[in-house]
């Protein structure tokens, strides 16, 4: 069920499953919305209340207030604010790729109420923006509002949208999604000016997931660390470094997936966080 939430940055909305089950906090990335879990969701609910929020990365549909800070510490901030105002605990907190950026600054920020933590093929170290599509979508928020819409009318065109500087690299199988997430943006001028901040907030924080790297080894929470072994945006190579870095951090590769792994492969990606959230020693 959708529902909304009033944050200091204006109005979130979010799905939640509700339930009696351990909670778990699923967040997407850039230009991605909730529904980038809906097949994990469906997956996860019977046992578990899962929470997915529409975080304002520019597939959001309201407009965040002028002055909110949309850099990434300021969509931390949001994230912790919402499990706050949910009263959640124990929170399972899971980020796939910016989401997973996020997730890695509300864990070392020591919130309190998350009891552990999924970083699924995600922005890490010195891969910020990652990739060559992380790159190129950060390099279009120096054009003003109006120049990065038209930009983005581009990828209303699926062959233009499988390239490897758009979503071409991201996903495999999710095509379909890609092109709705884009929906508010190419329509909306009140979220490309929203989107807009936010690429620029990524722009001036080039050594920002180094920073946080240097502060992950005090996060002392169960943490597992799932990654796409095809994955071409996020390097591999960065899931083994996180899991080592993390004390109580573990790793598990998935076969046949882009970065995007809850649109490539959702079932096996929801028996692995199901199974964690479920028991947070396990790691």
């Amino acid at each position: 069920m959708t529902k909304q939430i009033e944050l200091s940055a204006g109005t979130i909305e979010y799905e939640d499953t509700g339930g009696d089950g351990p909670a778990i906090v699923l967040l997407p990335g850039l230009l991605m919305d909730a529904s980038l879990w809906e097949d994990v969701v469906a997956d996860l609910a019977a046992n578990h209340r899962c929470i997915t929020p529409t975080l304002p990365l520019g597939a959001h549909r309201q407009a965040m207030r002028a002055d909110a800070d949309l850099s990434p510490q300021g969509i931390a901030r949001l994230v912790e604010e919402l499990v706050d105002g949910l009263e959640l605990d124990d929170v399972t907190l899971v980020g796939n790729d910016t989401g997973g950026a996020i997730v890695q600054l509300v864990a070392a920020d020591g919130a309190d109420r998350i009891g552990r933590i999924v970083l699924v093929s995600c922005d890490a170290f010195d891969n910020f923006p990652p990739g060559l599509t992380g790159r190129t979508i950060v390099m279009t928020g120096k054009l003003p509002p109006a120049l990065f819409g038209l930009f983005m009318q581009q990828m209303r065109l699926r062959p233009l949208r499988r390239l490897p500087l758009a979503f071409g690299w991201l996903t495999k199988r999710g095509d379909a999604a890609t092109a709705r997430w884009l929906r508010p943006v190419l329509r909306q001028p009140e979220i490309r000016r929203d989107a807009v901040r936010v690429l620029r907030g990524i722009a001036a924080e080039r050594g920002l997931m180094l920073d946080v790297a240097e502060r992950l080894s005090s996060v002392d929470r169960p943490a597992l660390v799932v990654w796409a072994d095809e994955d071409r945006v996020m390097p591999p190579e960065h899931g083994r470094r996180l899991a080592e870095l993390l004390p109580r951090g573990r790793l598990v590769e998935i076969e046949d997936s882009y970065t995007l792994i809850p649109l490539d492969q959702p079932a096996r990606l929801a028996q692995v966080i199901g199974g964690f959230a479920g028991n947070g020693s396990a790691a």
